[in-house]
């Protein structure tokens, strides 16, 4: 018998533990961060990115990186943006353990917060108990 897809809850509760578990000092800084769970992104977001497959997203930074933030007032919130079924279309094709590919998708997001190389990212995994 096949078990229920894990929900949007479920991806955002395992989102939120990835965020929990990153060492300072991302973790003083991501505390603001608004953590988003769709099922895709919407139509604006992909023509404004070029996708055209809203399968090819699985998470989106919204906001200014840490490095370019001045004094911005009335700016809105920093968001990352996660998208359930490209998730989960990328955990079955991957067969990539479903925390591992959250870790992976939010500290990908979260690297975009900080301006990091794809290198500090994947070192930021690690340091966070995520597998890439």
């Amino acid at each position: 018998m096949m078990g229920q897809a894990p929900t949007v809850d479920d991806i955002e509760r395992r989102a939120r533990a990835v965020l929990r578990q990153l060492p300072e000092p991302f973790a003083g800084h991501v505390r603001e961060i608004v953590l988003i769970v769709e099922e895709f992104a919407d139509e604006a977001t992909l023509a404004e990115m070029g996708i055209d497959d809203p399968f090819a997203l699985t998470g989106l930074y919204h906001g200014t990186p840490v490095g370019e933030k001045a004094g911005a007032s009335g700016a809105l919130p920093d968001r990352i943006h996660l998208y359930r079924r490209p998730i989960l279309d990328e955990w079955c094709d991957t067969g990539e353990r479903l925390d591992h590919l959250i870790a992976h998708v939010v500290i990908h997001e979260v690297g975009h917060h900080f301006g990091l190389s794809d290198a500090a990212m994947h070192a930021l995994e690690e340091a966070a108990g995520g597998a890439a």
